[in-house]
């Protein structure tokens, strides 16, 4: 037995008196009707698919890169800052994708796609060019942390929850295909920096990682449009109603401890590699395209694993994997060993990134506050994103070559979140009985 609560109310039989184009953008406000039921496929339900993909690729693609950018700022733009305090430039990236989601997802639910698409693929472009700029600390901070952390908050919830309202049966898959987007942009882009950082310098890399995101970014402001009907009313911030569900708040915590670890390789595998191990720079630059290579399948398959058997039963598995591999880490000493972690940890990582919106989807009473909902559960992992790379950070001891106090703290906080998912399972079990869920 499955969750159904996505389909909502049942289809009416005369047409809905509402188009995906009536939308505050457009100035348009009509009496509206009940939409009907997720179409599951379709030119348009897939185009969704597609420029959503676009979105996740500039948003969670340049979060994910930043690992090849900690590199740089720690060893060539920023050499007088620890590597704790360049990772507040990442972690406040991070922690605004989330964060800003509260403000975002009642926009969303308005019906604000384009405007949000628009503002995004503004802040995204002119952080990366401002960044391509940067020659202080704070002027990093302000340019890549703050301005491109908030333009991909405008991009990564309307990605989610647009494709959330277009698909019911296959919702898990066609946000696995979404998801991938962010790590194939984590691929791409550092191979990108790589490639350019010598003959180019750092000035022009940067910008061309904002012309490629700009073309892109341009792609979904064409193709994306809302499907169901904008908010009558305003929409309250957070909807306090889910704070006294047990579901929503186990899955929240459990995102919250989570990702307090399951981004530190993400930020440090480069830093490991080259400090800890002595490998080349060409490996240790590498590595991120490595870890979000394996995240691709990590975001899809699972997707096709959940729409048989449940996210939330899809979720656990994965989840215990990337803890196991988590304490793993600590006893690997070579580049081999390193590289094989990689490929596995980004596999499951991938899973954790990916499956979480469809749970909340399938969890959340009624579909015309999925955005909201989304903005209120992803702040939970923004906090924990924020706070664990920066308390990793200092405990490192790279003069002493000392990192396994930061691997075990990462790893003790991605197995609490792995046994939230476990209890969420349970108390699911309990509510709706049924396997499948």
């Amino acid at each position: 037995m499955s969750l159904d609560v996505e389909k909502g109310p049942a289809p009416p039989s005369p047409e809905p008196a509402f188009s995906p184009d009536d939308s505050p953008d457009s100035g348009t406000e009509k009496q509206i009707a009940t939409p009907p039921p997720p179409p599951n496929g379709g030119v348009v339900a897939w185009l969704q698919v597609v420029g959503a993909f676009f979105l996740f690729f500039n948003s969670w693609g340049v979060v994910n890169t930043f690992g090849v950018f900690q590199s740089y700022y720690e060893v060539t733009l920023l050499p007088g800052y620890s590597a704790s305090s360049i990772s507040w430039i990442g972690t406040v990236q991070g922690f605004l994708l989330f964060v800003v989601g509260v403000v975002v997802g009642p926009a969303f639910d308005k019906g604000y796609l384009k405007t949000l698409i628009a503002l995004g693929t503004f802040l995204v472009v002119f952080g990366l060019m401002m960044t391509s700029l940067a020659t202080e600390y704070y002027q990093v901070f302000l340019a890549h942390g703050v301005a491109v952390g908030i333009g991909c908050a405008c991009l990564f919830l309307p990605s989610v929850a647009t494709v959330a309202t277009y698909f019911s049966t296959k919702r898990a898959l066609a946000t696995g295909i979404v998801a991938s987007g962010g790590s194939i942009g984590s691929v791409i882009f550092p191979i990108v920096f790589h490639r350019l950082i010598g003959p180019l310098g750092f000035g022009w890399t940067t910008r061309v990682i904002g012309f490629i995101a700009l073309g892109g970014l341009l792609f979904s402001l064409a193709v994306m449009k809302t499907r169901l009907p904008p908010a009558k009313q305003a929409r309250k911030i957070i909807d306090p109603s889910a704070f006294k569900e047990p579901p929503f708040m186990i899955l929240s915590v459990a995102l919250f401890f989570a990702f307090i670890g399951l981004y530190f390789p993400f930020f440090y595998l480069p830093t490991f590699l080259s400090d800890y191990l002595n490998a080349s720079e060409n490996i240790s630059f590498y590595i991120i395209a490595i870890l979000n290579a394996a995240s691709v399948f990590g975001r899809i398959t699972p997707g096709l694993l959940a729409d048989r058997v449940g996210s939330i039963n899809t979720i656990i598995p994965i989840s215990l994997i990337a803890s196991v591999l988590a304490f793993a880490w600590i006893g690997i000493h070579n580049e081999a060993g390193t590289i094989v972690y990689s490929i596995i940890y980004g596999y499951a990582s991938g899973a954790i990134v990916s499956l979480p919106p469809t749970i909340l989807a399938k969890i959340s009473p009624n579909l015309s506050i999925v955005g909201t909902r989304m903005g209120m559960c992803f702040t939970f992992a923004g906090v924990g994103l924020l706070i664990g790379n920066p308390i990793a950070g200092t405990l490192l001891d790279l003069s002493n070559k000392i990192f396994w106090k930061a691997q075990l703290f990462s790893a003790v906080t991605v197995v609490a979140g792995s046994a939230l998912f476990i209890v969420l399972r349970i108390v699911m079990g309990k509510k709706i009985g049924g396997v499948k869920m």
